[in-house]
């Protein structure tokens, strides 16, 4: 069996994943990855045979996606092209992590795709949903990548094709460490926004990532540095807590840890709506955003307890069960 898994490279968490699922299918069967994308900052452990421009949401620096660098980023011409001169034909089985030109070309032309992507569990009925309805969101959701067959990845277990967070082996290895600094990862916003909401905090020590720096430097007690895994997974595994957007990868680490979480949703974005309402009824901190939020964080800071669930390393398993039925 020859397959290819396409994987969404608008942002980091999905490429995250797939640093641990690729090396595994590897190990099962011939795979080919495909990447779309132009908003992500890692590189991959692996070769990647296709890269398409494809369609991202583009960050902007008040806490949301900016709609109009978005719109103006657009290749619409490009997106059909690469659709149709994918070759699809040589591959037994397409997996798709919410990857849209791979999901397209296969809807297009009457070729079977699953889907295997946190975004499949987001849409579950059983997953929790913001009180604030949200129809584009939902829609976008759901249009964005079709697939014939949905699997999904979660906070918590929610069928036997929705599974519990993958797990990088990094972080799985990592020696139990909590060192007094605080990691710190909001792509949506800017470094004068992070650093003007959290100077006044002068006893913790911030460690921040950023989209938006390409080098780095330090104001005060706030230190910002440019996006790389490797970093990113050192001050991660050692920190005190971790402060981050409602994605899924980082939060899930985080609770896998046992570090104290706490989560700002991205703006008008719909999927970390969803994330932050699922992440709130389980006990973890959620800000609406980050400006004059000094209490609450200064609350966060405090606390002693942390949610913490020691999720099964099952990913081989999981893989195993969507190649025999997909």
């Amino acid at each position: 069996m020859k397959i290819l898994y396409a994987i969404q490279g608008t942002g980091n968490g999905h490429l995250a994943r797939a640093t641990e699922i690729v090396p595994l299918l590897k190990t099962m069967v011939e795979t080919d990855v495909l990447v779309s994308g132009i908003q992500g900052d890692l590189q991959l452990p692996f070769d990647v045979k296709y890269k398409y421009y494809g369609l991202s949401f583009i960050f902007g620096k008040k806490g949301g996606v900016s709609f109009l660098k978005t719109l103006l980023k657009l290749k619409p011409f490009r997106f059909i092209k690469d659709v149709y001169k994918l070759p699809l034909d040589n591959y037994d089985l397409v997996l798709c992590d919410f990857e849209p030109v791979t999901a397209w070309a296969c809807k297009l032309r009457g070729k079977k795709a699953a889907g295997v992507s946190h975004q499949n569990a987001v849409l579950h009925s059983n997953a929790p949903k913001p009180q604030k309805a949200d129809w584009l969101g939902n829609t976008i959701l759901k249009k964005y990548a079709p697939s014939t067959k949905k699997y999904g990845f979660h906070f918590q277990k929610l069928d036997e094709n929705n599974f519990t967070p993958v797990i990088r082996s990094a972080i799985r290895k990592a020696k139990e460490k909590k060192l007094s600094h605080y990691t710190v990862y909001l792509p949506a916003y800017s470094d004068d926004e992070i650093i003007t909401a959290l100077s006044p905090f002068n006893e913790v020590r911030w460690e921040v990532f950023s989209k938006h720096s390409a080098k780095t430097y330090e104001q005060g007690n706030v230190r910002i540095r440019p996006v790389s895994l490797e970093h990113f997974t050192q001050s991660f595994t050692t920190c005190t807590g971790i402060l981050c957007a409602a994605g899924f990868e980082t939060p899930a680490e985080a609770i896998f840890m046992g570090k104290k979480l706490c989560v700002i949703p991205m703006k008008k974005q719909y999927e970390q709506a969803c994330n932050a309402a699922f992440l709130g009824e389980m006990g973890v901190i959620v800000l609406a955003e980050l400006k004059n939020q000094t209490k609450k964080i200064d609350e966060w800071i405090n606390q002693s307890d942390s949610l913490q669930i020691n999720y099964p390393d099952n990913t081989l398993e999981v893989l195993a069960q969507i190649l025999r039925s997909a």
